[in-house]
């Protein structure tokens, strides 16, 4: 990464700040473009999910595995239940999406309520197994809420075998006009579902997965308690990468507990932050982590900047701490900030290997909130940030009256913010391929067919306030 001659400067850089400078290349397509990350997780795509408790769950985990990226579980997640996700995840299709199951007793209401727990937006009627029917949004419109699912199922569904093709389900969806083909094994009992769209993304997306071939899947650890313990439990439960993850990384509790874990020799990579300077990617290396999540502040749901005037400018900060990554052989995640494609792609020639999304991806149907609609008619999540009151009183929930109290005077962090579903984008994949269309178009402009590359051949400028307005799209005019 370099600066045009004579703009580097003196001060801190946030991603609206800076932008990136075409060069001669000879990358003739988007789609000759590699977005693998070399940091051992496995990502085929840079995308990380936050350790989110309104953001990542099984469904999230499942759908962006099966697109190349990966999702940390939450640090409050009790381990028994984190060992279920963990399996659940892993027991997963590489290119069937799981379907919403009910059978046919059951009534509308139902269907209504888990319809759009997926972004398919169907539910799967089955009986001894086998799918008998399936039923829309639209299959439930002025139709009465207690109404037998058996009387509204739509029973002349696309039906292929479980072997088929992509292409195959593809052209047979084609034919009949239809978006959901359903998914069946050899003895004709449901095997999952795969959506026109699909199974165009079967063709341009790699799957994460570890060395079974299963899809992969993160967990984070806090560093109170038993760490040590929690960390075993989780790596043993099946987790392909673990997060060490506190507000302040750079502090002596988290290199006592990354160094007591790190002797554990876990077999998998070892991520620990937040950090924002090298000084803190050093110590944290040194003391056993091969991943450093760099970030304090930029989060849209941290107050930490307003209420400590703690934090750092997010692309000056990757810059420096993935430089200090980079003299030890190790890596860093940009953790927070991210607003638009482009800022993911700013991340990537910054240094990072790996960005972390948190708030995005909450307004998406894969988020584990339950959908709302507000006055407006508008589909909305609710998202919250991971110091806030609501994340402490979940995780202090077995502290005594006086200490959780106490706790509650330090809160930081949103409680409560409304994340809207984009029309155009209500799926966690629609997302997925809005950045990695925008990140790959970045690397085109570069002249760079990896990562690596990208990194090394990024030309950046320094722009006003300005500069940045003028780039905005104006769909309605000016």
């Amino acid at each position: 990464m370099q600066f045009l001659p004579g703009q580097n400067p003196p001060y801190d850089l946030t991603y609206d700040d800076v932008f990136l400078v075409p060069r001669r290349t000879d990358v003739a397509s988007r789609f000759d473009v590699d977005l693998s990350s070399a940091d051992g997780t496995g990502t085929t795509i840079p995308l990380v999910v936050a350790n989110m408790t309104a953001v990542a769950g099984r469904r999230m985990a499942e759908t962006v595995a099966r697109r190349g990226g990966i999702v940390v579980l939450p640090q409050d997640l009790p381990i028994p239940a984190a060992a279920d996700t963990i399996a659940f995840v892993k027991s997963r299709s590489l290119t069937a999406d799981t379907p919403v199951v009910l059978d046919p007793e059951q009534s509308v209401s139902d269907a209504l309520a888990l319809i759009h727990k997926r972004a398919h937006g169907a539910v799967v009627v089955v009986e001894d197994g086998k799918p008998v029917g399936v039923v829309t949004e639209a299959s439930c419109q002025d139709v009465d809420r207690f109404a037998r699912l058996s009387t509204v199922a739509d029973t002349n569904f696309v039906s292929v075998p479980a072997d088929t093709s992509p292409r195959d389900v593809f052209d047979m969806l084609e034919a009949g006009h239809s978006h959901l083909a359903v998914l069946v094994n050899a003895d004709g009992t449901l095997a999952g579902v795969m959506t026109r769209t699909g199974t165009i993304r079967t063709g341009i997306y790699t799957p994460a997965t570890d060395a079974d071939g299963k899809l992969r899947i993160a967990a984070a650890v806090g560093i109170n308690g038993d760490v040590p313990a929690k960390a075993k439990a989780l790596v043993d439960a099946g987790a392909d990468v673990l997060v060490m993850d506190t507000a302040h990384g750079h502090q002596e509790k988290m290199i006592e507990a990354l160094r007591t874990v790190a002797a554990l020799d876990l077999g998998v990579p070892l991520v620990a932050g937040n950090v924002v300077a090298a000084e803190g990617v050093r110590d944290l290396i040194e003391a056993g982590a091969d991943i450093i999540k760099v970030g304090v502040g930029p989060g849209a749901m941290c107050t930490t900047r307003m209420m400590t005037g703690v934090g750092r400018p997010q692309f000056s900060a990757v810059a420096e701490c993935a430089e200090a990554a980079k003299e030890f052989g190790k890596h860093v995640w940009a953790d927070g900030g991210v607003r638009h494609p482009r800022d993911v792609a700013l991340a990537l020639a910054a240094g990072a290997s790996n960005v972390m999304i948190g708030s995005w991806f909450a307004g998406t149907y894969e988020s584990p909130g339950d959908l709302r609609t507000d006055r407006d008619g508008n589909r909305y999540k609710e998202s919250f940030g991971m110091a806030s009151k609501r994340a402490v009183a979940a995780r202090t929930a077995t502290d005594s009256a006086f200490d959780r109290a106490r706790k509650a005077l330090f809160e930081e962090g949103i409680s409560s913010s409304r994340m809207r579903l984009d029309p155009e984008r209500p799926g966690v994949e629609d997302l997925i391929d809005h950045i990695t269309s925008g990140v790959r178009s970045s690397c085109t402009y570069a002249g760079a067919r990896t990562l690596a590359e990208f990194h090394e051949r990024a030309t950046l400028g320094v722009q006003s306030a300005a500069g940045f307005a003028e780039g905005r799209p104006l769909p309605s005019g000016w």
